[in-house]
């Protein structure tokens, strides 16, 4: 090796003095070409990834009272729930479960059982272990009439029991398909609430500084001069079951309405808002941030009281009054296109090719008025136009009765609802209906209105489960407070397809069923369905593994929550790490 330096440094020296600069060139170059190839080499085969850190500010409308999964009843309460606290399952985005808090689980063959087995090394945020009797504790919270936990009526006739330190038992009376998405629900560390009585339950302070055992954990709460948060900066749980988050501060900040939270976006005071109106959205300035839309788990529509509207009990008239609509024209005006169109009970994100092909509809006939057209079905019926009002006669002489097409609209005072009632009365208008408009606060619309059943039409939203039970919504047996069947429907025939769909497990034969169960409602026409609501969510561009997909609730945006990450780093495909 020494000779051979010394035969190349002998052969250099014979070199010229311009041989050795062109010499001492190429060899720079050839260097200098060799790292860059390797450099080039290297980035070609690197792979970004999530790394840990950076911080996202929130805004929502509203503060929380109840961070705790069984009294959490608005938004807000839900949307810290969510991220304090996790369930024996969590939800995913793609409209399934995976375990959690659980480790695995199974279901008896009679469907009437199911029986949970915990991660070993489980804690809640204070490092205390989460076992079987927490989870026991947490359900029979929930039972608790004198507690009115709003899930109350999900867990009845369900035992529960502790088999030992990490296995819980739930027995149902009878099988309940849809019964694993309640495992989802938050549960409660026992130690800290077991001497928390009834009725101190809701006043604990364990409601605003809540303990859990979710992704975030709380880490600072402001609050206002009367005591009341204004936000709460949440900390990422190293020990979370399914992997701590990667932002390292996640800030959820309060506002009184809307307005002031479209004007936090505009300041640059929040970076996130979900919940904003599609008119507002026109309005923001977007440069730095991006609009994620996903439909909404929400079916709208107008549901007909025929016990208290004599008119609305003509099936001849239910068929015009829904004829008349165009649900795309009122899309994109009230909507401003944010929504589905649906002609039926169950919004687009719990539809498949399998189970209907006519709930929701692309378009509108392109030609023609169907006000109009509505109208001229109904006149061929025997009805009357007078003075822009259509009328029927029934009888003669003295035993005729003259009937106008008229009916009160009811519904709850939030922009987009009262728009839509001011074009469903304009359209109705048009055809020859005479449609008084009844706006009211919610709460008044709940106690006085909705509960007593005092409405000829209401123009409302239901939410609809990712299981796809509808039996509150439609079963006979729920017409009457607190049952959710607000069209008072009754049909012999519904109601068993109803209850056969709330035993089977089978997909394909759940498709059949609803398939069966739509034909019926079809045929009665109950309600007129209008659309589903997308869920707006204002984001980042920067923020990356964001994930809306099934959104039953605005706190589901949460469920890829340990997947956003607004820093990245770059390493070799063998050092990427999967979650």
């Amino acid at each position: 090796m020494r000779g051979l330096m010394r035969t190349a440094h002998d052969t250099y020296n014979q070199f010229s003095q311009g041989s050795r600069a062109l010499f001492l060139f190429f060899a720079t170059l050839c260097i200098i070409s060799s790292v860059l190839l390797v450099y080039l080499l290297n980035e070609s085969l690197l792979v970004a990834v999530p790394a840990y850190g950076g911080s996202l500010d929130e805004g929502l409308v509203g503060s929380p009272r109840f961070i705790n999964p069984v009294l959490a009843v608005s938004d807000s309460d839900r949307d810290l729930t969510s991220l304090v606290y996790s369930g024996l399952l969590r939800a995913t985005p793609d409209g399934d479960y995976e375990p959690d808090l659980a480790q695995s689980y199974t279901v008896s063959p009679d469907g009437k059982t199911y029986t949970f087995t915990l991660r070993p090394d489980i804690t809640f945020h204070n490092g205390m272990p989460v076992t079987a009797d927490d989870v026991v504790f947490t359900v029979q919270k929930t039972q608790d009439a004198a507690l009115k936990s709003p899930l109350q009526a999900n867990w009845d006739g369900v035992t529960v029991a502790a088999i030992d330190a990490h296995t819980v038992q739930f027995t149902l009376k009878t099988p309940y398909a849809p019964f694993v998405e309640n495992l989802t629900m938050g549960i409660l560390p026992k130690a800290l609430w077991q001497n928390v009585s009834d009725d101190e339950f809701s006043f604990s302070n364990l409601n605003t500084s809540p303990i859990g055992s979710g992704p975030f954990k709380i880490g600072n709460i402001s609050r206002s001069a009367s005591g009341i948060p204004s936000s709460y900066d949440l900390q990422p749980f190293s020990k979370y079951a399914l992997g701590a988050p990667y932002i390292s501060d996640l800030t959820l900040k309060f506002y009184q309405n809307e307005n002031a939270l479209v004007a936090a976006l505009k300041s640059g005071d929040v970076a996130a808002a979900s919940g904003i109106s599609p008119a507002n959205v026109a309005t923001l300035s977007l440069s730095g941030s991006t609009v994620e839309k996903a439909p909404l788990n929400r079916v709208f529509g107008v549901f007909f009281n025929q016990n208290q509207s004599t008119v609305l009990r003509d099936h001849d008239v239910r068929q015009a009054l829904e004829d008349a609509v165009d649900r795309n024209a009122l899309l994109a005006q009230v909507l401003n296109g944010y929504g589905t169109a649906l002609t039926g009970p169950v919004p687009p994100s719990l539809i498949s090719d399998a189970v209907t092909a006519s709930t929701s509809i692309a378009s509108a006939p392109a030609t023609g008025d169907l006000a109009l057209a509505a109208q001229q079905e109904l006149i061929k019926k025997g009805w009357v136009l007078t003075n822009g009002v259509l009328t029927k006669t029934t009888g003669k002489g003295k035993t005729a009765t003259t009937e106008t097409l008229q009916f009160s609209l009811a519904t709850d005072n939030v922009p987009e609802l009262r728009a839509s009632a001011e074009y469903l009365k304009e359209v109705w208008g048009k055809m020859g209906a005479q449609v008084n408009v009844q706006i009211y606060d919610q709460g008044d619309l709940s106690q006085n209105v909705i509960r007593p059943r005092k409405y000829d039409a209401l123009l409302f939203g239901e939410v609809i489960g990712r299981e796809l039970d509808l039996f509150a919504f439609w079963d006979s047996s729920q017409r009457n407070d607190p049952g959710l069947n607000i069209a008072l429907y009754a049909n012999s025939t519904a109601d068993k397809i109803l209850e056969q769909l709330r035993t089977t497990s089978s997909d394909s034969t759940r498709a059949q069923l609803y398939g069966q169960f739509e034909d019926q409602l079809n045929a009665d026409i109950p309600a007129i369905f209008l659309y589903a609501p997308d869920f707006v969510y204002i984001v980042p561009k920067q923020l990356a593994g964001l994930n809306l997909g099934f959104i039953e609730t605005p706190s589901d945006r949460f469920l890829s929550v340990t997947d956003w990450h607004l820093e990245t780093d770059a390493v070799w495909p063998v050092f990427a790490k999967q979650r």
